[in-house]
């Protein structure tokens, strides 16, 4: 049951992430947030990679093209999944946009089932529907409701990003035929890196104020880069160890987490239909992930 410590760890490393990276899409263009969420990760998952190597007597394993292929579309699948996060954080209140992404978990079960393997129930196809009607109470079904269609639809594009990334993530680990740990290690090193080297040369290409704007704020973008860097381990790893269905279900705690840093951090009160809709995805995910 190892994998059930690395999704907890996951899940309070990226409430925080998510948290901090909120506070820095205040003063910073999206790409710079999404960038500081890889900025310094990489030299810390080498040293992770090497540690664990070093304890299970592993040298550099062969990096097949089928590797590369699963790395290539979840590198670019996180940079737009984490882009989407910030600009619901631009458009509504922390608890909020990460709720909507959490739409990750419903959308993971269906490609699942479509394109993985994976097998949806009853009580899968039950756990859909609730996800929907969760998106539409979110989305203040009520006249003078305040979520637009534009915020619900980055939203679920956002999951749908997250999702694939993690199914190709397990992909790319069970690819290595190492064991799980240091598999998910070298994962999440050549996920990270490439993101790292594509967000600056588009960042540099496209807005090169945007550096000077991280260099501002130099501990924020260390803390988004640690937090995240830890938060990926843990996710990554669980993920090699178990299927995605079952990580994603004990990773919908950080809806309730989430909610915590909303009301104690950002003082942002959550009303009772956004609370309503929050639970109810929490409850969908838990449904599809048990399929």
């Amino acid at each position: 049951m190892t994998w059930i410590l690395f999704t907890l760890m996951a899940v309070v490393f990226q409430t925080f992430r998510n948290a901090i990276q909120s506070k820095l899409s205040s003063t910073v263009p999206t790409a710079g947030v999404t960038l500081s969420r890889f900025l310094f990760a990489p030299p810390l998952v080498a040293i992770y990679v090497y540690a664990v190597s070093v304890q299970g007597n592993l040298g550099v394993p062969e990096f097949s093209l089928r590797f590369w292929v699963f790395i290539s579309l979840g590198a670019v699948l996180q940079i737009a999944a984490t882009s989407l996060m910030v600009v619901l954080f631009k458009q509504k209140n922390f608890a909020v946009g990460a709720g909507l992404a959490k739409s990750e978990a419903l959308v993971a079960g269906v490609l699942g089932m479509l394109f993985f393997g994976s097998n949806l129930t009853l009580l899968g196809w039950l756990g859909i529907l609730i996800g929907a009607a969760a998106v539409f109470v979110l989305s203040g079904w009520r006249k003078g409701g305040d979520l637009s269609a534009k915020t619900v639809a980055i939203g679920l594009a956002c999951g749908t990003c997250f999702a694939l990334t993690s199914l190709y993530a397990r992909e790319a680990a069970h690819a290595l035929g190492i064991p799980f740990v240091p598999a998910a290690g070298w994962v999440l090193f050549w996920l990270l890196s490439f993101q790292t080297v594509l967000l600056c040369a588009f960042i540099y290409a496209r807005q090169p104020d945007t550096f000077k704007k991280l260099a501002a704020r130099p501990g924020t973008v260390v803390a988004a880069s640690i937090t995240s860097c830890l938060g990926s381990i843990g996710w990554f790893t669980a993920m090699a160890m178990q299927h995605v269905a079952y990580v994603k279900t004990l990773g919908q705690l950080e809806v309730f987490t989430t909610m915590l840093i909303t009301i104690f951090w950002f003082k942002q009160p959550v009303r009772r239909h956004e609370f309503i809709g929050l639970v109810l995805i929490g409850l969908a995910a838990v449904l599809v992930m048990w399929t």
